[in-house]
């Protein structure tokens, strides 16, 4: 999939993201893992370039970029749940997001596809699930042949994280 803008929408105050029980996600892949966000929630999809690192961020955040004179915090998502990290390579991209008002990008290995899935294909994971946090994830999508992970995208930073990004990068919560 090449770089593009994707045209999301924010939902107004109390709209349920799902319409006529289908949704959109944008698929991407972690340490050979299929994941998806809501493509509500994705503003664009664009090529690793200049990170400046930040002293005293969290381990998971590579640093801040200059995104069209916007400074936007670069999370990279690997780290943020628990896998080990990997290089860059050619299929690594960055996947800016909105959450909770506040702009961020999140480092991925590839971004696969946007897929339209009903909602009798999502499940919620179950209470036993190894590995990510519950809170990062929203639930299971059921594919002809493999199971994809729905990321709670709301969820990725916790407030207190927002709050310190906000002061890493000099903008307000």
């Amino acid at each position: 999939m090449s770089e593009a803008t994707l045209q999301a929408v924010e939902p107004k105050a109390g709209q349920k993201v799902e319409r006529a029980g289908t949704m959109q996600i944008v698929g991407l892949r972690l340490a050979n893992e299929e994941y998806g966000v809501e493509i509500l929630r994705a503003q664009e999809i664009i090529m690793p370039g200049q990170i400046t690192r930040m002293p005293g961020a969290p381990d998971f955040i590579c640093g801040l970029i200059n995104l069209r004179g916007h400074v936007i915090p670069i999370v990279d998502l690997r780290k943020r749940l628990g896998l080990e990290a990997k290089q860059y390579d050619e299929h690594t991209r960055i996947i800016v997001v909105n959450v909770e008002k506040k702009i961020i990008g999140m480092v991925v290995d590839a971004v696969t596809e946007v897929l339209r899935i009903s909602s009798d294909q999502l499940e919620s994971p179950p209470s036993s699930i190894a590995g990510i946090d519950h809170e990062h994830i929203r639930g299971l999508v059921k594919l002809r042949d493999k199971l994809l992970i729905l990321l709670n995208i709301e969820n990725i930073l916790s407030r207190d994280e927002r709050r310190q990004l906000a002061r890493l990068d000099g903008c307000g919560e």
